[in-house]
């Protein structure tokens, strides 16, 4: 079965340590993460940004003044996915080593966790979908050779 059709922007925000994150996120590997957890054709942009950056669009879009790994924002469903990806490089690498994997691991899964979002997945709404969420983010990963996230 053929994959979804994916037009992807990856964009990189001013980072430290940014070749560590280019080098954790070629373009091709983060059109098939993308691509493999997608249902449906889509538009996406990845957005690879600086803990302020990411503070300040969790505080200004959720509520939440911190920074988080990934935000989703999505615009459409249908005929096809529209959504913005953006992932905070300092916490994406703090938890990667905090989890003792290596950070293009790390991004995989949270590529995949976002474009499930993106498609109106939802861990938060009860223990019963985020189960679900979680199962599916495994068979994903593992179609793609990455190991369970959650073990």
């Amino acid at each position: 079965m053929a994959l979804p059709a994916l037009t992807l922007s990856l964009q990189f925000g001013d980072l430290q340590d940014a070749a560590t994150h280019r080098a954790a996120l070629p373009r091709h590997t983060v059109a098939r993460c993308i691509r493999h957890a997608l249902d449906a054709d889509a538009e996406i942009t990845v957005r690879i940004v600086d803990a302020e950056e990411g503070q300040a669009l969790n505080r200004d879009y959720r509520g939440k003044d911190y920074a988080t790994n990934v935000l989703t924002f999505d615009y459409a469903t249908e005929p096809m996915v529209m959504a913005d990806l953006v992932l905070c490089a300092p916490v994406v690498a703090r938890e990667a080593a905090e989890l003792k994997k290596p950070l293009a691991e790390h991004y995989a899964h949270l590529l995949v966790h976002g474009t499930l979002h993106a498609q109106g997945w939802d861990h938060e709404t009860s223990e019963a979908d985020a189960e679900e969420m979680e199962a599916r983010e495994t068979e994903i990963l593992a179609g793609l050779g990455q190991p369970d996230p959650y073990r």
